[in-house]
């Protein structure tokens, strides 16, 4: 009995040693088997990042509702960016004229410079006009009233206008004969010459300064 009891104790330490060894061998497999798919959820998630056309593709087989406001939202966008990318107004687009509209009694003579919008386009405008005068004795750059100068939307079809100031010609004398005004639209190279709508003449000055001054575009009336 005594050689019994001890085989079947050395079989049961023997079973018991081989149940260790293959739980110690599910216990790796176990430890191996959920890196698998967090290697396949990141390999996936790379893959979706990775290329925006497998995203798109998840996206808008997904959820309808975020492809419809995606889409709303670029139209929007669009509108939007279109309004604050408005372009500037160019020379070749605007119908540029002049007349005299001095007033009996005025100091000074004033010539209101029309700004036309034709492009078929609405454009932004703002700030002051290059404006020269040829003369007789040259070229004479008007100057700046300093008057601020705000930023505006001509409409296609509708116009601006600023004022151009010159002296009379009280000297008694022959003065500097005006020939033509020179107009360069704010922003922009290109010029246009245009007849002389003002007084003839201007008084000699001592070279201090242009007595011919400019305000910005938007400052005068209508022209008229």
């Amino acid at each position: 009995m005594r050689v019994h009891k001890l085989t079947f104790a050395a079989l049961a330490v023997a079973a018991g040693l081989s149940l260790t060894a293959c739980q110690n061998d599910n216990a790796g497999t176990g430890q191996s088997d959920p890196s698998s798919p967090s290697s396949v959820s990141s390999s996936g998630g790379g893959s979706d990042s990775g290329s925006s056309d497998q995203g798109g593709a998840k996206n808008s087989a997904g959820t309808s509702s975020t492809t419809n406001s995606g889409g709303t939202g670029t139209a929007a966008g669009t509108g939007s960016n279109a309004n604050a990318k408005v372009g500037k107004c160019r020379t070749d687009e605007l119908e540029i004229t002049a007349k005299d509209n001095t007033i009996d009694g005025d100091p000074d003579g004033t010539v209101v410079v029309t700004l036309t919008n034709h492009s078929g386009r609405d454009c932004t405008i703002s700030g002051y006009a290059g404006v020269d005068l040829k003369t007789s004795a040259g070229s004479l750059s008007a100057k700046r009233t300093g008057q601020q100068a705000g930023s505006a939307i001509l409409k296609n079809g509708k116009s601006t206008y600023f004022p151009v100031n010159y002296p009379f010609n009280k000297s008694g004398g022959s003065g500097v004969r005006i020939t033509g005004l020179v107009v360069t639209p704010p922003d922009e190279t290109k010029s246009v010459t245009l007849n002389w709508p003002g007084a003839a003449t201007l008084p000699v000055t001592d070279g201090s300064g242009s007595p011919v001054k400019v305000g910005p575009v938007g400052s005068a009336g209508q022209g008229g």
